[in-house]
């Protein structure tokens, strides 16, 4: 009598929970562009999403805390004279977030801390180079200032932020519309899926293309797809009967998928979420109402079913909490925000624990918000591995305790100051002192004009 045993994974009680009503961002009215990116971009600081706006575009960004309604006449980002289509904070400094739009620019912003007082409309950097719009925008995870883009004119470019200079441009190897364009962990590669079917393996300083898969997907709909652990590739698309799927693929060996399943017949693209600390891979599908998660395993089937969250809403977009935002003594490893027609919902996935200690299995090292390489170097082809840090102690929950210093400058970085808070009232005397001065000296020129005056 054979007995079906269960795979053991420490995944497997995984739950989604939506936060409640006072935690969520109301009387928002996201965008209605009808584009199939995540809408959505958040770090440990900001949550920022793409609204409607009369007269170009606009988007929102609001510290983490300020939850409840949002008053209508709250300030946006707002330099854009078409619709915003993709928007993403830069890894290293949590001030600074990129945008791509329909007037076919990228434009980079600094946010000020607390958030914006008054609307922004001049960009610190605008990059120009795409002659239709931009609509996938992505930076490098281990080089700093360095974002790729890519626009409807099936160009890729790479740019030097820092320079606001284009210094990559990948114009000869997309004959259609790209679907998505992402980095591997170190960024070293590159993976984009396009409209005439091709999933293609890119080296992103000679634009080459190292390896090439036709039809990933039988079906016409738009294809998705990430790098997962292990330089794999996991693709998500549409039967020819129009059923969605989700595939695993060996770059190396391109001609079958390492696994191929079925999951339902709805019309949305599904929008991949890849963790790799935990291998567990998110399907967010645009239009649906749930969140599906998968485990990645190096054991067939490869990718393991776990769980669904489904609740009545549907989503229009998705942003996903870096790792170093989330509250690790609550065992929470991944935080999503969910965009509905007129709010933003944070749903939390915890691992259910009985102990409130510090679990180090469920937190290995993760990627920090230090760059590991420099831009310049970079595109002279130095590689370097992702800096990790330990979640342990210092990075619980940011809306409690400063532990960003950000320098204002785009060529610095935020660094992690756990432990090393700068002195605030060191900083305030001397500023003290030196507006102390400057009156000194005001004064002494005002009664030197005084006395000229009674001269003349």
């Amino acid at each position: 009598m054979s007995r079906k045993v269960v795979r053991t994974s420490k995944f497997r009680h995984v739950f989604g929970q939506a936060v409640k009503a006072d935690q969520c961002y109301d009387d928002i009215r996201i965008s209605t562009m009808t584009w199939d990116s995540n809408f959505c971009s958040v770090n440990p600081k900001f949550v920022s999403m793409i609204v409607d706006a009369s007269g170009g575009g606009a988007f929102m960004v609001l510290p983490l805390n300020k939850t409840g309604r949002i008053d209508m006449s709250y300030p946006t980002v707002c330099g854009h004279t078409g619709p915003v289509l993709d928007i993403e904070f830069c890894p290293h400094n949590d001030n600074i977030i990129a945008s791509g739009s329909e007037d076919c620019s990228v434009m980079i912003w600094e946010i000020p801390d607390g958030g914006l007082t008054s609307p922004l409309t001049e960009p610190v950097v605008k990059l120009e180079g795409h002659c239709k719009r931009v609509g996938i925008l992505s930076w490098h995870p281990t080089a700093h200032n360095v974002l790729l883009s890519a626009g409807s004119d099936n160009v890729i470019i790479l740019w030097n932020v820092a320079r606001g200079e284009e210094v990559v441009r990948i114009d000869s190897v997309h004959p259609d519309l790209i679907y998505s364009a992402c980095w591997n962990r170190d960024g070293s590669r590159i993976l984009t899926s396009c409209k005439d079917k091709k999933l293609r393996v890119l080296d992103p300083r000679k634009g080459t293309v190292l390896f090439e898969k036709d039809k990933p997907h039988e079906g016409s709909r738009p294809v998705r797809a990430v790098f997962v652990s292990g330089g794999q590739i996991l693709s998500t698309g549409f039967s020819r009967m129009s059923e969605r799927q989700v595939a695993l693929w060996d770059p190396n060996n391109f001609g079958e998928p390492l696994t191929l399943q079925e999951l339902d017949t709805s019309s949305g693209v599904l929008l991949p979420f890849f963790d790799p600390d935990t291998g567990i891979i998110y399907l967010c599908g645009k239009g649906d109402s749930s969140i599906r998660y998968f485990e990645v395993t190096d054991e067939a089937p490869y990718v393991h079913y776990l769980s669904m969250f489904s609740s009545k809403e549907s989503q229009k977009g998705m942003g996903y909490m870096p790792k170093r935002g989330l509250e690790v003594n609550k065992c929470e490893i991944a935080r999503f925000y969910k965009l509905h027609e007129r709010k933003c919902e944070p749903i939390v996935m915890t691992v259910p624990r009985k102990s409130d200690l510090f679990q180090e299995d469920l937190y290995p090292d993760t990627i920090g918000p230090e760059p590991s390489v420099d831009a310049d170097e970079w595109f002279n082809g130095k590689e370097a591995p992702p800096v990790l840090i330990s979640l342990k102690d210092g990075f619980v929950a940011t809306t409690k305790t400063k532990e960003f210093k950000v320098h204002k400058s785009l060529l610095k970085t935020t660094t992690a100051s756990a432990g090393s808070q700068p002195d605030d009232s060191g900083e305030v005397q001397s500023l003290r002192k030196e507006v102390k001065d400057l009156k000194a000296a005001l004064e002494e020129l005002t009664k030197r004009v005084k006395e000229l005056e009674g001269e003349n």
